[in-house]
């Protein structure tokens, strides 16, 4: 668990995402590995359309798109690298130590998992590369990288900038008490203001879980602004982080059904939808 994998596109926020991976793996003391992954493409095959076109013309196009395909091959794999020489550079710039450089030809969350046993954090834009900036979906490989790893998971905006504040949502349950640990133990959290907040919900013994909480963060050496609020979830915290202009949310992910694939809570879907904050996406 050595290295914070930072995954770069040609997206609008790509910058943002290797400043987020920069700040945590100075943070942490750790390798930044820069990944840039070539997703296949949805154009049919030459094996595909052998059967489909005339005996006359079959030769001829199959060739030219062979061609073509090499091409495109050859430009992406340009592409990448043009994309993964610029974030090294911005990384040098920032005073990183220890930088690593990697292409994968396969979809990005089959490269994020084949990497995950050697990632201390995983670091990707909320939006990809042909989404606009004011995308308000998650873009389509954020809820599958979220379901499929078990590596903490920095979700990113545009305009990133050095967080000195979190808001962590606390429900009380047992993946709430999870994230706490892994805040306490993790380290790219230390030293930054921790709001503490919780919405009253059904949890049995909350307010005495919360202030549990509350005291085991001081302990451990955190500045905490602890909220006991009530309303709707994701209204209320929406409206706290807005009000107390916290830099940065951190959830939970949960929870596990039995047919072994992984849901997210609706209101950390929300929270991953809508919040133009960094997002820090906890297992």
């Amino acid at each position: 668990m050595n290295k914070i994998i930072t995954c770069i596109d040609g997206s609008a926020i790509s910058e943002d995402v290797c400043h987020a991976g920069v700040w945590a793996a100075k943070k942490l003391d750790k390798t930044l590995l820069l990944l840039h992954a070539i997703e296949k493409t949805n154009c049919p095959s030459n094996q595909d359309l052998s059967g489909a076109i005339g005996l006359g013309a079959r030769s001829a196009l199959l060739n030219e798109m062979a061609s073509l395909d090499e091409q495109r091959g050859k430009m992406a794999l340009a592409y990448g690298k043009e994309l993964l020489e610029h974030a090294h550079e911005i990384a040098i710039s920032k005073n990183c130590a220890n930088i690593e450089k990697t292409q994968r030809h396969s979809g990005i969350v089959e490269a994020i998992c084949d990497l995950e046993s050697d990632a201390r954090f995983i670091v990707i834009g909320r939006a990809g590369e042909g989404h606009p900036e004011d995308f308000e979906a998650l873009g389509s490989h954020i809820e599958q990288v979220i379901r499929r790893v078990h590596t903490p998971v920095l979700i990113v905006n545009r305009g990133f900038t050095e967080p000195k504040s979190f808001m962590l949502a606390y429900d009380g349950r047992e993946t709430a008490d999870k994230a706490v640990r892994r805040i306490i133990e993790g380290g790219l959290l230390h030293n930054m203001t921790c709001h503490l907040v919780t919405v009253k919900n059904n949890e049995s013994d909350l307010q005495q879980k919360f202030k549990r909480t509350e005291a085991m963060l001081q302990e451990h050496g955190f500045e905490v602004k602890a909220s006991y609020l009530e309303g709707n979830i994701f209204d209320s915290l929406s409206a706290y982080k807005e009000e107390q202009n916290v830099d940065m949310v951190v959830m939970g992910a949960f929870s596990h059904s039995k047919l072994a694939t992984v849901f997210l809570g609706s209101n950390t879907l929300k929270m991953l939808g809508y919040t133009q904050l960094p997002l820090v996406v906890l297992r």
